[in-house]
């Protein structure tokens, strides 16, 4: 694939597929071709980059990398059922405001309202934030499926203008575009006018091969053979029919258990023992014992 690309322009954090690759592995994050040409493409054209996939794959994990890779400030969104607008863009410092609307009684509302709708009384939320920063920003919006539909009509100004407009002191625009990165488990759909404004990344989990080479990135003093052992035990896990299936960072906590305890072959004992680093509810313990076949034997360490 050709990584000729345009020159940047001074938002842009990269200049090619290959130094996404490379910025991104060199902070610890090892991207698929895929994943690499999204984040470029997102960079290169200004847009967001919404990333849909299963729990537990790397979406918010990218983000934090993208941030760490360009040494920009990440200024995050954590989406929940609930989430309004002064948790999402801005609110009003009600009690600073009432303080001067006391200190002025006496003087006509109107001039009051012009000294109290301010910026010395607004205090700014995630989005707000990283629309004002004149640093390099990466503004993650985190499990946008967990909030509600009303939520996504706030976002539609910043996603599509980068600009936020405020009734009382009216529209900013970003000082600096920032790199937005929107996550969703797929447990809802989000709107067609959302998906309009960004590039589209689906997720899943690492091939063998991937995950293998994550392993050794992360735990580069475990055992070869036991780690090729641990990610087929994990890809076993996650064909069968589980709650929480296990995620990349479990992965990576089950090899370094492994590499803590001295492990030098992956028996059934060792599995069963360990497995709630792995699985986190009782029914995905039975499941994996069952269709694993792990039974009671003893296994080897």
């Amino acid at each position: 694939m050709s990584t000729d690309q345009s020159e940047p322009t001074a938002d842009t954090l990269f200049t090619s597929v290959d130094e996404v690759n490379d910025r991104l592995s060199a902070v610890g994050y090892l991207p698929s071709l895929d994943i690499a040409t999204a984040v470029f493409l997102a960079d290169y054209l200004h847009k967001p980059l919404l990333i849909e996939g299963p729990a537990g794959v790397g979406k918010t994990e990218l983000a934090k990398a993208i941030a760490a890779a360009t040494k920009s400030e990440l200024v995050r969104l954590q989406c929940y059922e609930g989430i309004d607008e002064s948790r999402a863009l801005y609110e009003w410092n009600h009690a600073k405001q009432l303080l001067r609307i006391t200190a002025e009684q006496g003087t006509e509302w109107e001039a009051t309202r012009d000294h109290v709708f301010t910026e010395e009384f607004l205090l700014s939320r995630p989005l707000l934030t990283a629309i004002r920063n004149n640093e390099p920003t990466v503004l993650l919006i985190d499990e946008l499926d967990k909030a509600d539909m009303e939520i996504e009509g706030l976002l539609l100004e910043v996603l599509g203008d980068f600009q936020l407009t405020i009734p009382e002191i009216g529209t900013i625009e970003a000082v600096r575009t920032p790199f937005v990165v929107v996550t969703s488990n797929a447990n809802r759909e989000v709107s067609e006018a959302l998906k309009r404004r960004c590039l589209f990344l689906h997720i899943d989990f690492p091939t063998p091969e991937l995950e293998l080479a994550i392993v050794r990135s992360k735990v580069p003093e475990l055992d070869e053979t036991v780690a090729s052992s641990a990610v087929e035990v994990v890809s076993a896990l996650r064909k069968l029919e589980l709650r929480k299936p296990p995620s990349i960072a479990e992965t990576v906590d089950w090899a370094r258990t492994l590499r803590g305890l001295g492990v030098r072959e992956v028996g059934d004992a060792v599995v069963r023992s360990t497995m709630g680093v792995l699985l986190k509810y009782k029914s995905d313990h039975e499941t994996a014992t069952e269709k694993l076949h792990l039974g009671n034997k003893r296994g080897s360490k």
